[in-house]
C-alpha cells in the first residue's frame, strides 16, 4: 500500500485522527460534536489519553474495567467515511507496512446522537436505537451498491417515486445483540433515516422552495412488512454500512429532540443528552454491550 493510500503523520498516527493504535480502545463511543465528548468522558472513572485534531477530539480511559475511548467525528456522512476507516486501520493494519495484521481486532461502536422523530407516537426527551438505517446519502454506494437492493430500499424507492437522478436509498443494520441490551434499557426500536444534511434533505425550508418530490408525510406512511421509519439523522447509515463491511459491530442510539410531526422540539434538550449518555455509560459499567 503506498503512502497516498494509507496516510500517517511524522509521529506515526494516522492522517485525519492524529493517533495510533495505542491511544484507542476497541469499544468507541462517537458523538458527532467535539464539545460532547469531555461530557461523556466525565463519567469515566480514568482518563488515560487526550488529543484533539480539527474537529476529531478523542478521549481514552477506563469505565469500571473496561477500556474504552469516545471520539467526535463532525456531522455527516463523509465525516464518518474519514473516521470509521482510519479507526479500522488502527486495528486491521500494521501502520508501518500497510499490510493486513494476522489478527485484526473487532471494533464496537456505539453512537450517541441526537434526533427529530418523524411518527406522532415517539415522545420527546426518549431514547431510539436503530435496528436499522435508510441511508439518502450517496456513501455506500462507493463501498457496497448492493446494499440498495435490500427489499425494504427497493419498496421505499418506489414508494416516494424517486426520479433516477436521485439517489437510491441503501439499507444497513445495526448488531442484533447491542440492539438488545438497548431495550432491556427501556429504549424503543426504529428505523432511521440518514439525510445528506439537515434543512431541505429533511424537509426544513427557511428561505427556499420545497423541490423535492416528496415531504415527510410519504416517509411517516411508509410501512414496509410493519416495519416503520421513526426518525432522522445524519450518520448512522454510514456507521452501520461501514461496519457490516469491515466487520465490526455498531448500534446508533438517539435522543428525541423534536417531533416532525407535531412541530415540537424540547425545552430541556442538554438534559436529554446527558441522560442519554448517563445511562449508557452506566450500562457499559455494568457489562452491557459486551
Amino acid at each position: 500500500m503506498n503512502e497516498a493510500e494509507l496516510i500517517l503523520n511524522d509521529d506515526g498516527s494516522i492522517y485525519h485522527l492524529g493517533i495510533r493504535p495505542e491511544h484507542c480502545a476497541p469499544l468507541i463511543i462517537t458523538v458527532g460534536d467535539p464539545d460532547r465528548v469531555p461530557t461523556v468522558s466525565q463519567f469515566f472513572d480514568r482518563i488515560d489519553y487526550i488529543n484533539r485534531k480539527r474537529e476529531i477530539c478523542i478521549h481514552t480511559g477506563l469505565l469500571g474495567s473496561r477500556e474504552v475511548s469516545v471520539i467526535s467525528t463532525g456531522m455527516g456522512t463523509d465525516n464518518i467515511d474519514i473516521v470509521l476507516n482510519e479507526l479500522d486501520a488502527l486495528f486491521s493494519l500494521d501502520l508501518k507496512t500497510g499490510k493486513p495484521l494476522n489478527s485484526p481486532i473487532p471494533l464496537t461502536f456505539i453512537r450517541l446522537g441526537t434526533s427529530g422523530a418523524i411518527q406522532d407516537n415517539i415522545e420527546l426527551n426518549s431514547l431510539v436505537v436503530a435496528e436499522a438505517a435508510i441511508g439518502f446519502d450517496n456513501l455506500m454506494h462507493y463501498y457496497n451498491p448492493s446494499m440498495c437492493e435490500h427489499p425494504l430500499a427497493i419498496s421505499l424507492y418506489n414508494h416516494l417515486r424517486m426520479p433516477k437522478k436521485i439517489n437510491h436509498p441503501y439499507f444497513a443494520e445495526g448488531d442484533s445483540t447491542l440492539i438488545n441490551d438497548c431495550v432491556k434499557l427501556g429504549m424503543e426500536k426504529g428505523i432511521i433515516a440518514t439525510s445528506p444534511g439537515f434543512y431541505a434533505p429533511q424537509g426544513r425550508h427557511l428561505r427556499t422552495k420545497n423541490l423535492l418530490f416528496h415531504n415527510n408525510n410519504n416517509l411517516m406512511n411508509f410501512n414496509y412488512n410493519n416495519c416503520l421509519i421513526t426518525n432522522f439523522d445524519m450518520e448512522t447509515a454510514g456507521i452501520y454500512g461501514l461496519s457490516q463491511i469491515f466487520g465490526h459491530r455498531a448500534i446508533s442510539i438517539s435522543a428525541i429532540l423534536a417531533n416532525r410531526f407535531h412541530g415540537t422540539f424540547s425545552d430541556q434538550p442538554d438534559k436529554a443528552v446527558f441522560n442519554m449518555i448517563e445511562r449508557v455509560t452506566n450500562a457499559i459499567k455494568n457489562g452491557f454491550f459486551l
